[in-house]
Order: structure tokens, then C-alpha cells, then sequence
């Protein structure tokens, strides 16, 4: 550890120098040589470096975003080449490239403190052995070794021996409960802040790479703070503390306002959101504009999430607008009583028409329709309309008698034949 500490010695003397600084200014509060000036210079560095990352933490979310973004195409790759992890991973890896993404996006924030981190482990690690190091002198780094944080050395570690102890001035019991507190806390707050992204923040309906690989990290990191912890000083554990503290509070702040398309946390911001613009009417502020914005654009690309969110506003009687705002649908308008107070209505729903009976289904036909059928079929009426007998009746009155046998010696009649049953229409004379 010491020999990488040395490898960032040239980012050692601003360190030293900032937490000089603020120990001048809590030393004048709190007494230069307690546990609190030293402790919350400590944590004022802390911030410090977290404010100035700020933009680099931006950046990391835009990167995070572009990877949401190619979650389709992932998946599509993945199920192209699921026989064959090899191309799988060449294809992913070609993705990255051809869109500018990088799925190691996450550990950025971490590397960039890595520099002052082993800086102040250098600085810490000096005041242990009783060298000067960087800003700090010889009288500051005697005030440094008599702070102690609840009974504990600032340059104290968690495998020190009796005699470094004794000669700071404390008890080996005291620095190792302090020590191995601190692990612990320090351990879990991370597990924590990666199991948080995991769970709520994720895209679980698409696996990748990427998701694997932060599944991993949640694991990794907090067996990696506490196998190292037990040999960083006490400052340093009070460094990793603070950060981490930081690093989860932006995380939760980022995930209940900004959350991840298609996540969990998506789903409850929404939710959120709905209920807000449907108690006032509108969307206030720029960040309610610009997610109401970001899913009307997306149009049939929209999650399970963000269409429940669309229809739910329907149902309410607004309607998202393209640039953001949500006005009063025509319904909901027309709904409205004469004094402008809205008037809750409910939406008819469609009834199918009910199945009918053939009986009535002929009931229901035209009369000419049923007139025309029964014509066809037998009518005791005559051509003009006008009541007779029967055709066999009416032929035995006019002395006519039937058709003699045919030629071919059948004596079945035209009706018998197939011929239409009923008075028929007289032939006309032929022309001789």
C-alpha cells in the first residue's frame, strides 16, 4: 500500500494543504488538537473532491442512459448469438464502439478518487511514523497524533501493534472496536448503495453484459473495503466512510428524480408524477416538462410504465402536450358545468348487441323481402292478385282436362317433374 500511495506523491502536498485548512478553521471551534478538528477536516475534504466530481457524475448518468438506450439492440445480438458467446461478446463490444457507450461507466467517480485517496492515506501514514509529509509540519503532525476519534489515533490501524498504540496515547482494545466498527459500516454502506442500483434503477425485462458485471461489483466491493480496511489507517476509514455516504445519498437523490426507463423506480416516480398533475392540472417546474416531454416523443416506443402513465392522464381528461405541459382534453372541457367547476363523468362502455333468434330475425326482414320468399315457395292467389280455386278445381269447371300422356309414355305431371307448383302463366298462341 505504501509503495502505491507514493505513486500519487505529487497530488500529496494539495491534500495536506486543504486539510490544513480546514483544520485552522475547526481547530478554532473545537481545540487544534481534538478528534473533531482532524475528523471533520477529514470530511470536509471529502466533500470537497465529491462537489468538484459533480461533473464527472453528470457524465457517468448520460453514460448510463446511452446504455439504456441500447438495450434493444443488445438484446437482439444476444438472441442472434446465443449458441455463441464469442460473437456475442465481439458484436456487444462492436456496439460500444459504433455508439460512443462505455459499460465501465461506473467505476469512473471511483477512479478519479483514487488519486487523493492514497494521497491521504500517505499523509495519514506519515503522521503514524512521525514524518512530515506534504503541508503538514511538526507541530501539526504532534497535534495530528494526539486526536483520537472515539478513543481511537487518527493514524491507528486495525492490526497496529500494542506498542504503536501505547505510543499514541490510547488502548489496542479501543482502536480495534473503532477500526472494525467502521469496516463494518463502511462495508455495508456500499453493498447497500449497489444493491439499490440493482434492484430499483435497473432494466430488468433486458439482460446484458452490463447487468451481470454491476451484479458483481455489489459483491466485489464491500469484500474488497473490508479484507483492505484492516489496514487503513483511521483516517482513512473515516475518508471511505464519508464517501460512500455521499455516493449513496446522490445515488438515492438520482434514482427518485431521475430514474432509469423501465426500472422500478421509473414506475414509482410516475406514479408520483401522475398524481401530482392530475391534483393541480398541469405540470410544474422543468424537470415534470421534460420527462412528460421524453414519453410523448417516444411515441409506440414507450415502456409498460410510461403507456400507464399516458392513459391514466386520459382517463383523467388531460392530454400530454409535445413540449411538455398537459392541457384539458375536449372531453373533459365539455364536462364542465356552467360556474367552470369540472363535473366527473363517466365513460360509457360499449355494449355488444345482443344475439337474436332466427324467428326474429325474419320478424325483422322488410315485408317485401317476406312477400317475395313466400311467392316462390305456395300462394293461393292468382297472378292478378285476385282470389281463385286451385288449379286442378278451376280446370275440371272450364271443361278442360289434363295433358294426355306425354310422348315416351310417362304420366308423371310438370309438377311431379320438378316444375314449380302453382297457377302458371298462360302460354301465348303461336304464329303459324
Amino acid at each position: 500500500m505504501d509503495t502505491i500511495a507514493s505513486l500519487f506523491s505529487f497530488i500529496t502536498w494539495p491534500v495536506s494543504w486543504v486539510i490544513v485548512q480546514f483544520h485552522t478553521v475547526y481547530g478554532a471551534i473545537f481545540g487544534p488538537d481534538t478528534g473533531w478538528a482532524w475528523g471533520l477536516s477529514i470530511v470536509s475534504l471529502v466533500v470537497l473532491i465529491r462537489i468538484c466530481l459533480i461533473p464527472l457524475f453528470v457524465k457517468q448518468i448520460k453514460a448510463t442512459r446511452g446504455m439504456q438506450t441500447l438495450q434493444p439492440e443488445m438484446k437482439k445480438i444476444q438472441e442472434r448469438y446465443k449458441n455463441d458467446k464469442q460473437r456475442q461478446s465481439e458484436e456487444m463490444m462492436k456496439l460500444y464502439k459504433e455508439t460512443g457507450t462505455n459499460p465501465l461507466s461506473s467505476c469512473l467517480p471511483i477512479l478519479a478518487q483514487s488519486p487523493f485517496f492514497f494521497a491521504l492515506y500517505h499523509v495519514l501514514n506519515g503522521i503514524a511514523s512521525g514524518d512530515t509529509v506534504g503541508a503538514v509540519n511538526q507541530k501539526l503532525l504532534e497535534s495530528a497524533q494526539q486526536a483520537h476519534i472515539f478513543g481511537a489515533p487518527l493514524a491507528s490501524k486495525f492490526f497496529s501493534s500494542e506498542s504503536e498504540v501505547a505510543a499514541l496515547n490510547a488502548s489496542l482494545t479501543d482502536v480495534r472496536v473503532v477500526t472494525a466498527i467502521m469496516i463494518v459500516l463502511m462495508s455495508a454502506s456500499q453493498f447497500f448503495t449497489q444493491r439499490q442500483l440493482m434492484t430499483k434503477n435497473v432494466d430488468t425485462t433486458v439482460k446484458t453484459p452490463f447487468m451481470q458485471q454491476q451484479k458483481m461489483l455489489m459483491y466485489v466491493f464491500p469484500v474488497m473495503f473490508a479484507v483492505f480496511g484492516v489496514n487503513f489507517p483511521v483516517g482513512v476509514l473515516v475518508y471511505w466512510l464519508t464517501t460512500n455516504m455521499w455516493t449513496m445519498g446522490q445515488q438515492m437523490y438520482v434514482i427518485r428524480n431521475n430514474p432509469t426507463p423501465g426500472s422500478k423506480a421509473q414506475a414509482s416516480y410516475l406514479e408520483r408524477l401522475h398524481k401530482s398533475v392530475t391534483e393541480h392540472g398541469k405540470t410544474r417546474g422543468r424537470g415534470e416538462r421534460a420527462v412528460v416531454k421524453a414519453i410523448v416523443a417516444k411515441g409506440r416506443d414507450r415502456n409498460e410504465f410510461e403507456r400507464k402513465f399516458i392513459n391514466g392522464m386520459n382517463k383523467a381528461g388531460l392530454a400530454a402536450q409535445p413540449d411538455g405541459n398537459v392541457l384539458k382534453s375536449d372531453t373533459a372541457v365539455a364536462a364542465q358545468s356552467e360556474d367552470g367547476a369540472p363535473v366527473a363523468t363517466a365513460t360509457p362502455k360499449r355494449q355488444q348487441p345482443k344475439r337474436q333468434s332466427k324467428s326474429q330475425r325474419q320478424s325483422a326482414k322488410p315485408a317485401g323481402e317476406v312477400e317475395e320468399k313466400t311467392s316462390l315457395t305456395k300462394s293461393d292467389q292468382p297472378e292478378d292478385g285476385k282470389q281463385g280455386a286451385k288449379p286442378a278445381d278451376a280446370a275440371k269447371k272450364s271443361g278442360q282436362q289434363k295433358p294426355a300422356q306425354q310422348k315416351g309414355g310417362g304420366t308423371r305431371s310438370k309438377a311431379q317433374s320438378g316444375q314449380r307448383k302453382g297457377p302458371q302463366r298462360p302460354k301465348s298462341p303461336s304464329k303459324k
